[in-house]
């Protein structure tokens, strides 16, 4: 496929002063001469920020990493997930068409975009709103057919299904990613054969749709606000030891209730609440690593509201407080503790 630049270029391009100050962070990673090997990740938010990359937006990043404009058009039109046309200013919609996909459907779903999108790929739908493009495997057969929106999948689709998703987009929602057809993630259509325990224990949404609604971003573009921008590669990252305590002494056993439960509940030990932020006026969260305005609202409905609660959690608090969201893991993964104490300093990166 000959890929070239689009006809109809912007005059400009310039990062946002957040994402400027992110681009800039990346190249510090590689040694003085070697900067050239943050292209792909600078491409690729110029991309995130404007949906695709224009000939200015390539130019952008070859100027701040010194390398030939030619070089950096070698990189963008070598690799197929860049988009060197303008894309759908809602979303851009890529669909599997491999061959668990075709099996499956994927023909209906091309079907359904060429009738609510655009005849041909690439091409803009009448309101601007969408675009729409045939891609090779994206990794979900078990779930076929699917296609990637945004930065979710939306697997398990039917032509029905694919076009109430469209619609949705078009208006303004944003439809839940993942399967489409009650499947909580990739058991078995009949349902589960084993650990059958597990289905009447588990959160709302399995751990990658979770994310997704919580941070409530599937087809957002990215401007830099999103997270703080960490250089830990500098020393930079405001990261602050973690206060552990030490752990509680097993209970006794409950009669009826499983052993592992009751060592899982012996470690966990609920942080300091509050009943209502302090002077009326709570922390933005949103700030921290992974959360989005739906997870803030469950740390408010737990009691906790400002950035010195969280900097103070021990293992045990973590624990407890990962319980209470379901997504066990998050709070260390993400490095809340560590960001927390930062912003509880003054700190604003």
């Amino acid at each position: 496929m000959l890929r070239r630049l689009h006809p109809d270029q912007p005059e400009s391009f310039a990062f946002t002063a957040a994402n400027q100050q992110w681009a800039e962070a990346q190249i510090t990673k590689y040694p003085e001469g070697r900067q050239a090997s943050a292209v792909i990740p600078l491409l690729w938010r110029a991309q995130e920020q404007e949906g695709w990359l224009s000939r200015p937006a390539i130019e952008s990043v070859a100027d701040m990493l010194g390398m030939a404009y030619i070089r950096v058009l070698e990189v963008a039109s070598f690799y197929f997930m860049f988009q060197l046309q303008p894309v759908g200013t809602v979303a851009h919609i890529q669909v599997c068409g491999t061959t668990s996909c075709l099996i499956c459907g994927a023909e209906d779903l091309i079907a359904v975009c060429k009738e609510k999108i655009a005849a041909k790929p690439h091409e803009l739908s009448a309101d601007g709103k969408l675009s729409w493009e045939e891609v090779e495997c994206l990794g979900s057969c078990a779930n076929a057919p699917m296609a990637q929106i945004g930065k979710d999948y939306y697997e398990d689709l039917t032509a029905e299904s694919f076009g109430k998703i469209i619609d949705d987009l078009a208006a303004g929602k944003v439809p839940v990613p993942g399967p489409q057809n009650g499947r909580y993630a990739a058991e078995p259509l009949k349902g589960l054969s084993s650990l059958t325990e597990y289905a009447t224990d588990k959160p709302e949404h399995n751990a990658s749709v979770e994310l997704a609604v919580d941070l409530g971003d599937t087809v957002k573009r990215i401007d830099g606000t999103e997270v703080p921008i960490l250089t830990p590669w500098l020393g930079k990252d405001g990261k602050a030891a973690a206060t552990k305590a030490a752990p509680k002494p097993p209970k006794e056993r409950e009669v009826g209730k499983p052993a592992a439960k009751q060592a899982q509940e012996a470690t966990e030990d609920k942080p300091e609440t509050l009943t209502q932020a302090r002077d009326g006026k709570a922390d933005d969260l949103k700030v921290l690593k992974g959360v989005g305005p739906k997870l803030e609202e469950k740390l408010n409905d737990l009691g906790i509201y400002h950035y010195d609660q969280i900097s103070t959690w021990t293992a045990g608090n973590i624990a407890w407080v990962d319980t209470q969201l379901k997504f066990k893991g998050r709070i260390e993964r993400d490095g809340w503790v560590e960001q927390a104490t930062s912003l509880a300093a003054g700190n604003e990166d």
